[in-house]
């Protein structure tokens, strides 16, 4: 991410001449396509792949405990990965001649990006319960992360739903509320959308597991 913010001339903010995090915004999300699920791959694949889920299963542990144990710790480590970029927010401002960049638009991206990785963790976390290789747990949260993040926007683009029905299959997707978070304003109905979908795709792992 430094690369494409600060070396490579098509994205760099430096020839850019304004003070904005707009690039670092609009590349994160696919970045973390990548990042997200190489993270949680392995959070019940490979308990399953070396056995330990048998012991995990004897302890006395409820199927949400195990679930929820696993998304924050995951979580955590995407909290973790995304708190060295405030570096970025602190160089623009130091290196803006006058003004700076727009701190509300700013903290509501980063919030914005925070609850994005939280989906993704739930999603990844999800894709792991469902087979014991990591690596296909991880193309799986790649591409259910991908459909989830521009899928919708794409499907709402195309001329059939022009009517009107484009705006509220778009609303369907992650990149609708990340963008709507992203202008500064934390509306409820954003953040009840990122809760939704972070506890459907728990419920679902939770349930996976406990048939197990």
């Amino acid at each position: 991410m430094g690369l494409f913010l600060f070396v490579f001339p098509d994205s760099s903010i430096l020839d850019f001449g304004y003070a904005t995090l707009d690039n670092f915004f609009s590349l994160a999300p696919y970045i973390m396509l990548f990042l997200v699920p190489t993270i949680t791959m392995r959070s019940l694949a490979d308990e399953y792949k070396s056995g330990t889920f048998e012991i995990l299963k004897t302890l006395p542990l409820s199927p949400s405990k195990i679930v929820w144990g696993k998304y924050f710790g995951c979580l955590l480590v995407v909290a973790m990965a995304l708190l060295p970029t405030v570096i970025y927010a602190v160089s623009i401002q130091q290196l803006s001649s006058k003004g700076g960049i727009d701190v509300g638009s700013t903290v509501g991206s980063y919030i914005g990006l925070l609850m994005l990785g939280a989906v993704y963790t739930a999603v990844g976390i999800c894709t792991s319960s469902f087979t014991n290789n990591t690596v296909v747990a991880f193309i799986l949260a790649a591409f259910v992360c991908f459909l989830l993040y521009s899928g919708f926007t794409a499907v709402s683009k195309l001329p059939v739903f022009a009517n009107g029905a484009d705006y509220y299959i778009g609303m369907l997707g992650i990149d609708f509320h990340y963008k709507s978070i992203s202008r500064g304003v934390i509306d409820t109905r954003d953040v009840l959308y990122f809760l939704a979908v972070i506890f459907l795709f728990l419920l679902i792992t939770q349930r996976n597991i406990g048939r197990r």
